[in-house]
């Protein structure tokens, strides 16, 4: 299973970078796991919310690999607070079985202000955390436990408690 997870913009707390590197540790006896940051545009403040949306997903689409509509030979999943809600059981499921098309997975953080249209236009889903809006430093940690977590579901490992 090849994952890539591409995030906007910088971290800047030590414990999100040191937990990230925990589970993308961990992660390696269960995927090919690649992590891409694209970095936080320059001269963003004399930029509007849609500009900055408009710039990010250009970069995003680039690392995607697709100017615009949905690449074939991947499956992109934007973490969106609108996105489809799962347990952590049936997260596991849908991954495994996302898995199973041997097509890269891209899941996506974006920036402050979410995403452009044209970067919803290439996704094939859109996956929520919570019903709670969390900055996007620290759902790039909690996506790395809960990948960490379906892995483990997957695998039939103790991990994971009911």
């Amino acid at each position: 299973m090849k994952i890539r997870l591409i995030c906007v913009g910088k971290t800047d707390f030590s414990f999100v970078e040191e937990g990230m590197d925990l589970y993308a540790s961990r992660l390696k006896h269960y995927c090919k796991l690649s992590q891409v940051f694209i970095p936080a545009l320059k001269g963003a403040s004399s930029l509007s919310k849609d500009q900055i949306k408009e710039k990010e997903g250009e970069l995003i689409l680039k690392e995607i690999g697709v100017s615009k509509g949905k690449p074939s030979g991947k499956i992109v999943v934007l973490l969106d607070e609108r996105g489809e809600r799962f347990s952590s059981r049936q997260w596991a499921a849908r991954l495994e079985k996302d898995a199973s098309s041997e097509k890269e997975m891209c899941f996506v953080i974006g920036g402050a202000y979410g995403f452009s249209e044209d970067v919803y236009n290439c996704a094939n889903s859109l996956l929520s955390l919570s019903s709670m809006t969390f900055s996007h430093q620290i759902v790039r940690l909690l996506f790395m436990e809960q990948l960490y977590r379906a892995m483990t579901i997957i695998k039939g490992e103790p991990y994971h408690h009911d």
